[in-house]
């Protein structure tokens, strides 16, 4: 066999298995934004009255300030967690880099009946909460229960895989230069992990931007008070104001697409 057939052989199969997966991205992305797109467009002025109304502002608002507080937790537990799983040995280490996952392979529903079984009307833990004077069900801190869980993995897994290919000779280096261990933590490790960081608090974002299912089952929807984005949009379908959900589901969409090219651009450089 010549060396040209050689060679264009293999970009003979790449180019049907290439076009394969141009219509998947396609079909299953690219079509249903580009309808959600011109649907949006078609019923601008009706989607701006009805998006501008307190509880849209409101459910919005609050999809916000839950990625704000779930990326500041996230951010904590997940570079001690990273730091744990990485760089220690113990027992038990296996199972805890198990349960890491447990948010990315249950369904949000589950997660929010679990939690609603802890601290409902009837729960486990209702008595602890009722002497702390807390409500957690069909209130903002089960909102917050819910939307940190399901955002735990990101950090922690991407912080990790930068732990693992930069190893600990440079921390080693600075602790024999005489940097205390806060030093070289600030100074040295978490210079080193940005990339990993800027990843997970990315996809931690956009993953508590669109989660619905548990913020549904804790919150209950409640119109004003524990409404997000999603679950606005749920609601607006139910009472058939399709405007009001196809603009709301189009600034998620919006949102996630500038998460994305953040993303982009920091990788670029």
């Amino acid at each position: 066999m010549s060396d040209t057939a050689r060679r264009s052989r293999p970009l003979g199969i790449a180019v049907p298995v290439i076009a394969c997966v141009l219509v998947y991205l396609v079909g299953v992305l690219v079509v249903p934004l580009l309808a959600l797109c011109a649907t949006v467009l078609s019923n601008l002025p009706e989607v701006v009255g009805q998006l501008t109304t307190p509880e849209a502002l409101h459910a919005m608002g609050l999809s916000l300030v839950l990625a704000a507080i779930a990326l500041g937790i996230n951010l904590v537990a997940g570079i001690a967690g990273a730091i744990v799983l990485v760089r220690q040995q113990f027992y038990g280490r296996s199972l805890l880099d198990a349960l890491v996952e447990m948010p990315l392979a249950l369904s949000p529903v589950m997660v929010g009946l679990g939690f609603f079984l802890l601290f409902g009307r009837t729960g486990w833990a209702r008595p602890v909460i009722d002497a702390l004077g807390l409500k957690v069900t069909f209130a903002f801190p089960g909102l917050v229960l819910a939307t940190t869980f399901v955002t735990l993995p990101f950090i922690v897994r991407e912080v990790g895989l930068i732990l693992k290919v930069q190893g600990t000779s440079e921390e080693q280096a600075a602790a024999t230069l005489g940097a205390s261990p806060w030093q070289t933590f600030w100074l040295v490790t978490i210079p080193n992990i940005r990339q990993g960081l800027e990843l997970g608090a990315t996809l931690t974002v956009a993953r508590a931007l669109g989660e619905f299912g548990a913020v549904l089952v804790l919150g209950g929807a409640i119109s004003g008070e524990t409404q997000t984005a999603t679950t606005f949009i749920h609601a607006s379908m139910e009472e058939r104001q399709e405007p009001a959900a196809y603009g709301m589901a189009m600034l998620l969409a919006a949102a996630a697409a500038g998460l994305l090219a953040f993303l982009q651009s920091r990788r670029r450089r």
